[in-house]
């Protein structure tokens, strides 16, 4: 698939040295045409990726990609979600399919703008929709170019937490033909009166084939945050969302809205959303 990007100082990517996971990858401030702000992405290979120079793998996005990998990035320092060895260790143990994964860093101030599909009269924001167009036609194009990856929905994945949990639910349902795999983990349902219910209640119905969604909220995130999670399980499930077939929820005893508590749930939610075969 070739690259429709044609603004990218620099294509070869920097390996990480140091006490860093050896099979990540930096592409620095990556440009795209639909946000001003550039970004950083971080990829993490699978093992055997050099050693088997013909195979293709499914991929997945993630966003806040400071909070996945590095801890000197992370929001919190020292506190990240431990991708890259939670997919290596359930890789191993043929929990996980081997893939490729992204994290898509965050652009600061304009996090709440870019991971939120509408404004809120107070908090403004609303930009989701072309956050999306750069990660459908500027951003996968550009990593097909890079990596080699397996293409077409079944074989794409996006995922976040909180509002990067409400932009993946948001996005996957407006692309469908892009994204089959959702991970929602504690997303912010409670954006804008809970919008996202609508818009589910709104879009399911027209889905030529419903999305893989792996959902859940820590107990310890507070009632309302739980309340919320359980409200959105039941609206996918009233929409034809099936339990255990396309759709697992997770509540967590005592898990908090933080890194810690996600990285926990890194290779479970991998391993439902890309089991191996």
């Amino acid at each position: 698939m070739p690259s429709q990007h044609s603004t990218q100082p620099e294509l070869e990517p920097a390996i990480f040295e140091g006490p860093l996971h050896p099979r990540l990858r930096l592409h620095s401030q990556f440009k795209s045409r639909f946000l001003p702000d550039a970004r950083d992405l971080t990829v993490y290979l699978p093992p055997g990726y050099e050693e088997n120079p013909d195979r293709h793998y499914p991929v997945m996005l993630l966003h806040d990609g400071q909070n996945l990998f590095d801890p000197n990035t992370a929001f919190i320092p020292g506190r990240t979600w431990k991708v890259a060895e939670a997919a290596d260790e359930a890789i191993s143990c043929r929990m996980v399919e081997p893939l490729i994964i992204v994290g898509v860093a965050n652009t600061g101030e304009r996090r709440l703008a870019e991971y939120t599909p509408d404004a809120d009269w107070k908090l403004g924001g609303g930009e989701a929709a072309r956050y999306g167009e750069l990660l459908v036609k500027d951003l996968l194009p550009f990593i097909a170019s890079q990596y080699r990856i397996r293409t077409g929905a079944e074989n794409t994945g996006l995922g976040g937490s909180s509002l990067g949990g409400l932009v993946s639910l948001y996005l996957g349902l407006k692309y469908p033909e892009v994204f089959a795999r959702l991970a929602v983990l504690s997303p912010s349902v409670w954006w804008n009166h809970r919008s996202i219910i609508g818009y589910v209640n709104e879009t399911a119905p027209a889905l030529p084939e419903k999305p893989r969604i792996w959902l859940d909220v820590g107990e310890g995130e507070g009632r309302r945050t739980v309340l919320d999670a359980d409200l959105l399980d039941r609206r996918l499930v009233s929409n034809g969302w099936k339990p255990g077939e396309n759709l697992s929820y997770l509540r967590v005893p005592g898990g908090m809205h933080d890194e810690t508590s996600w990285a926990a749930r890194v290779a479970p939610m991998l391993g439902f959303l890309f089991p191996a075969k």
